[in-house]
């Protein structure tokens, strides 16, 4: 059996600028996620810091690599989803509105933010600023944590796996934070 019921276009605008509001909303609630996750990073590598000092216990150091690389993630992952939240904006819901309300006089200028913002000459090198701060925030800590451990720290086997671990850890994040840094140009993005 088809379903041949069909909905108005009042109810299909409707139903979209909802979706839209919605989206937005988890896109809000995202944006404010991700900057919190650069003030845990900052207030993870403090209290870890200060605790390897206070203990005098180098091999503490291998926490940091731990708390920078989830809070990291958790930072890219955030970061990814506002992005295709933007790019569902543009690329689907938007046309879908437009071909619902369009009267035949041209381009309507439905949800026109959403792409005016992106051609902005400066974005590119705003981008790749914000892909240096993530980089310097989320991986140098745990970079510099490892090299003093290696330097100053014990030298047993556990430190080494931890460590090693920690680095692969380290490296991963660092290509998944230049993998989804959104740095090209309006005129190189497809």
């Amino acid at each position: 059996m088809t379903d041949t019921t069909t909905v108005s276009p009042e109810h299909a605008v409707k139903a979209l600028l909802s979706e839209y509001e919605a989206l937005k909303a988890e896109e809000r609630q995202r944006i404010g996620v991700r900057g919190q996750l650069l003030y845990a990073v900052l207030t993870a590598v403090a209290g870890i810091s200060t605790a390897t000092t206070t203990v005098g216990r180098l091999e503490l150091l291998l926490l940091l690599p731990l708390a920078t690389t989830v809070l990291g993630w958790a930072y890219v992952a955030n970061d990814h989803k506002i992005t295709v939240i933007a790019r569902y904006v543009r690329g689907r819901l938007g046309p879908s509105l437009v071909g619902l309300v369009e009267d035949g006089s041209g381009d309507i200028g439905v949800f026109t933010w959403e792409n005016y913002h992106r051609e902005d000459p400066r974005r590119p090198s705003r981008k790749r600023l914000q892909l240096a701060v993530d980089l310097v925030a989320f991986c140098v800590p745990a970079l510099t944590a490892l090299t003093l451990l290696w330097l100053l720290g014990p030298d047993t086997p556990l430190v080494r796996i931890g460590s090693a671990a920690a680095l692969a850890a380290v490296m991963i994040l660092a290509t998944q934070i230049i993998r989804y840094a959104d740095v090209a140009g309006p005129a190189q993005r497809a």
